[in-house]
């Protein structure tokens, strides 16, 4: 144990907390936490499992008679944690008045003197913007026209900078406006590139790539079963970033997906494609990207944070294109950056769109078209790629996860455990991420956890940013090295991991947790009374490369859920950023 986390277990025990908590308070406040603490109990809410009413107990137990309602030190916190409650459903910030009234349901009696406290400790950060919608101005007498006032947002202060950094660096982009080839020469490069390759491209994916050659930021849409024609599309990118002399970028969000992504491109370029494809930490790691042309897949599993990190490495007149699938889910950390760019209309827009003869969709990308129209049918799967696994309790439903994983996967399909991925709609629970993780390490690699927990041979997740590696990141854990554990990324590369807090079991992984990742396996868990929608189901489906098994113990609820159930709306500023430049 460190002696930070010492100190804050000796400040918890003063106020009747469990000294449990030091490690994840010691990592959200830095090594001065104990100091930190003893000063301000409040907080304690920066951990999300701390209710409001226990960091009051705290308080008062630390502080005596000067723990009361009204100390700013607490309206600050109020303020802050109903901040992280929205970004933890998505939202970079919240508009002003929504805010008051969401910290006077905590029982702050005056709510706007919270909101002064939260920016006056720096626990919040305020931004203006003018609503630039589409409609006519008011005018009124004299013909002045009456301009709207500024809508004011409140935003944790990291995650509000973070937005406006990425709003920043796009303009940046945008601005310059430089095209890499014309048209006519980027066509003729793309029918050049599809003739020594031998293959084709729709005219749909053609049109899209001569945009990209054309314009500083675009966004590719393509749907379920379109790997082949994505990496065709990307080995036409290529020729044109060689033809340029531009040079090309290729990163995906996770190093499994960059694995993923890689072995697309190998297959169609029947070999060595020579196109490199990084994961988005080892891209960062890398420092700014000399190249012209900039290509992020699967990025709507990439939030505000993570894709402000990537514009900003952009070059100056780099073109940076964005590949989505709109049918997925949001991203697991805040803001919707690929969709925000398409409403702000301005950036381009384009298709990827396979050939009719390309032999998709498969059962796979069909059930998740399906999915994508509200509907979850039987679909035909001679090579058992879609798996319907019916379970009458959550209990019964963890049983079958272990039983697929460990035995009928790799016994039927010859894909091993290690390639099998479980990705359950729940943390909590019989059939949630901690319990079959555990159920996992008891069947797969059983050890008394010697390493912080974790085993050499266990898989895992990594939940934060290091050198090398990145959140949703999964791996294998191979032993000690000096500083820390040794981690060996799916694309295998090799990350030292120093901070414990970064991992977790990665047998099986949330839904969120899982996005942006690709496994030739995938087994989706749906125990009852879990959040079901359509953009969750969808994004569970299109995981997996191969194979598909769906564990349902909702009771009908999966049907119900993909019926009647969008992602909800979320609330960001990079639209408003974007227009006013």
């Amino acid at each position: 144990m460190s002696e930070a986390v010492e100190q804050v277990s000796a400040v918890l025990q003063g106020m009747e907390a469990p000294p449990a908590l030091a490690p994840r308070l010691v990592a959200a406040l830095g090594p001065a936490a104990a100091a930190e603490l003893a000063a301000d109990p409040w907080l304690l809410l920066r951990l999300p499992q701390v209710t409001v009413e226990q960091a009051d107990h705290c308080a008062r137990r630390a502080l005596g008679e000067a723990a009361r309602p009204d100390d700013p030190r607490r309206l600050a916190a109020l303020t802050a944690y109903t901040l992280r409650t929205a970004a933890a459903r998505g939202h970079t910030a919240v508009e002003e008045k929504r805010l008051a009234s969401l910290v006077g349901r905590l029982g702050v009696q005056d709510p706007a003197r919270a909101l002064e406290a939260a920016v006056a400790a720096g626990a919040s950060a305020v931004f203006e913007s003018t609503d630039d919608s589409d409609d006519d101005f008011d005018f009124e007498e004299g013909g002045v026209p009456d301009l709207p006032e500024p809508e004011r947002f409140h935003a944790l202060p990291d995650l509000g900078e973070a937005e406006q950094r990425l709003g920043g660096h796009l303009v940046r982009l945008i601005s310059a406006n430089d095209p890499v080839m014309d048209s006519a020469t980027a066509a003729e490069t793309v029918d050049a590139a599809c003739d020594k390759g031998g293959f084709t491209v729709t005219e749909h994916t053609r049109a899209a790539l001569v945009t990209v050659a054309l314009r500083p930021v675009t966004v590719l849409w393509h749907g379920p079963g379109e790997a082949a024609e994505t990496a065709r599309a990307l080995l036409c990118l290529a020729a044109i970033a060689q033809d340029s002399r531009v040079g090309i970028t290729v990163v995906a969000p996770t190093a499994q997906t960059a694995a993923a992504v890689a072995a697309d491109l190998a297959a169609v370029a029947q070999g060595d494609p020579g196109v490199r494809v990084l994961s988005l930490a080892a891209a960062l790691r890398e420092g700014p990207l000399s190249s012209g042309l900039v290509v992020l897949c699967e990025s709507m599993a990439v939030g505000t944070a993570r894709a402000a990190d990537l514009a900003a490495a952009c070059a100056d007149g780099a073109h940076l294109v964005l590949l989505a699938d709109p049918r997925q889910a949001p991203s697991a950390t805040p803001g919707r950056v690929a969709e925000d760019i398409v409403r702000s209309r301005t950036a381009h827009t384009a298709e990827i769109a396979a050939p009719e003869d390309d032999g998709t969709p498969g059962p796979i990308a069909a059930l998740a078209l399906a999915v994508s129209e509200g509907e979850v049918p039987e679909v035909d799967a001679p090579g058992r790629e879609v798996v319907r696994v019916p379970a009458a309790s959550a209990e019964e439903a963890a049983h079958r996860v272990v039983q697929l994983v460990t035995d009928s996967i790799p016994r039927a399909l010859g894909i091993p455990a290690g390639d099998v991925r479980v990705v359950t709609a729940r943390e909590d629970g019989p059939a949630g991420a901690r319990a079959l993780n555990a159920a996992c390490k008891e069947r797969l690699n059983p050890g008394p956890g010697a390493l912080g927990g974790f085993d050499p041979g266990d898989a895992v997740l990594l939940v934060a940013a290091g050198p090398g590696y990145g959140p949703g990141d999964t791996g294998v854990l191979r032993g000690p090295v000096e500083g820390g554990v040794e981690v060996e990324l799916a694309d295998g590369a090799k990350a030292t991991v120093t901070d414990p807090a970064a991992l977790r079991r990665g047998w099986a992984l949330t839904v969120g947790a899982a996005h942006g990742g690709r496994w030739p396996a995938v087994v989706g868990v749906f125990p009852p009374d879990a959040p079901v929608s359509r953009p969750r189901v969808y994004t569970v489906l299109t995981r997996a490369l191969r194979h598909v098994s769906l564990v349902d113990a909702t009771g009908g609820a999966l049907e119900t859920g993909v019926r009647e159930t969008l992602a909800p709306d979320r609330v960001t500023r990079l639209v408003q950023i974007l227009r006013e430049g």
